[in-house]
């Protein structure tokens, strides 16, 4: 039938929103405006598939499966349908039990009644891949959906992203018209929102309230932009000798990238790219040049081919944490071999040799 289902992992949706606003994947953090996501959902849906939406299937877990007033509102909007599995508490910890079957399920019969065209997947566990499979045998197209991930990381199985006939991704533009970080100005204004979650439980990622927000490990960026000396350790990531002062007026590729291009990027890189270090650098390097603003362009690269053959130390810095997805690390290092070539990959990639001309 020419309509679309939207299967969604509560767990997933939420605790990567959580992990991408706040830094933790605790549920508890966030402030989630359910109706307005659900409707958020709904026009996307139809827009991404060009059929009209049957139903949303919410899936999540609760303790004893007791719905909990977030499911309660959840279960009585339009076309909303809830299904729970277990709660648990391990090692302080919550897990969800019962919810991957259940959705696993839930996509078999759909597709074995054809009941609908499309079905959207709103998760990432590779559990489901068979059942992705068997869909497809059933003439259903599946469109998955990722949740950007912080930091740069992938959260989302490799095998399930490669079976989805369709991908798309939900930036943090999209996330925070209907989820906002819990205490900001934006979620305290909500605070009286009939659709204001419970802070009864903290999700089946979450820890309980009371506990801090785990400490952040200050990335080699962070590192950079700091008035003094980083940890030695630290200064791996850099082309210099020594402590220098942060470069200035050279963006970063991450500067230069939109969420949508990052999600291409990332799977590009999955599918295509070999880990060849020379390969790695070139490949970075062609993506800052083409993602420079056109009316910079010129004055930007002629700047960075002054440093010719260094690496300002920010940018190559970020080389380098891109190198490191490709498992280019022994003993928590790149290798000094990796990196020649890396760089000179880089170099490759900005322009043709005889436009570079090393500083004097």
């Amino acid at each position: 039938m020419d309509r679309c289902i939207v299967l969604v992992d509560a767990g997933y949706l939420l605790g990567a929103a959580a992990t991408l606003l706040t830094g933790d994947a605790a549920r508890s953090r966030l402030s989630v405006d359910h109706g307005r996501l659900i409707e958020q959902i709904r026009q996307r849906a139809e827009a991404d598939t060009g059929q009209p939406l049957l139903r949303i299937y919410w899936f999540d877990g609760a303790p004893e499966r007791v719905p909990q007033p977030e499911h309660r509102r959840l279960r009585v909007m339009p076309r909303v349908t809830v299904r729970l599995g277990l709660l648990t508490q391990v090692e302080g910890r919550f897990q969800q039990k019962g919810v991957d079957a259940a959705m696993h399920a839930q996509l078999t019969e759909l597709a074995r009644n054809h009941a609908c065209s499309d079905i959207i997947l709103i998760t990432g566990d590779g559990d489901l891949l068979p059942g992705v499979m068997a869909a497809k045998d059933h003439g259903v197209a599946i469109h998955l959906w990722a949740v950007q991930a912080a930091d740069g990381e992938y959260n989302q199985s490799e095998d399930l992203v490669a079976e989805a006939d369709e991908r798309h991704l939900l930036d943090r533009a999209w996330l925070t018209q209907a989820i906002k970080a819990a205490g900001s100005p934006a979620a305290r204004q909500e605070t009286n929102s009939p659709a204001q979650p419970s802070r009864e439980y903290a999700g089946p990622d979450g820890e309980p309230d009371s506990l801090p927000a785990a400490p952040r490990i200050p990335t080699p960026m962070a590192l950079a932009h700091r008035p003094a000396p980083p940890p030695a350790a630290a200064l791996r990531w850099s082309s210099d000798t020594g402590w220098v002062d942060p470069d200035v007026g050279l963006p970063l590729l991450s500067d230069l990238t939109t969420s949508e291009q990052e999600w291409a990027d990332r799977e590009y890189d999955m599918t295509q790219v070999t880990g060849e270090p020379r390969e790695v650098g070139r490949i970075f390097a062609t993506r800052w040049t083409q993602r420079l603003p056109h009316d910079q362009a010129a004055e930007l690269i002629d700047r960075l081919a002054e440093a010719n053959p260094r690496i300002p130390r920010s940018l190559d810095g970020e080389l380098l944490r891109y190198a490191a997805r490709f498992g280019m690390i022994g003993n928590e290092e790149i290798s000094e071999e990796h990196r020649v070539h890396l760089r000179a990959g880089f170099w490759d990639g900005v322009a043709p040799a005889d436009r570079l001309t090393p500083a004097r």
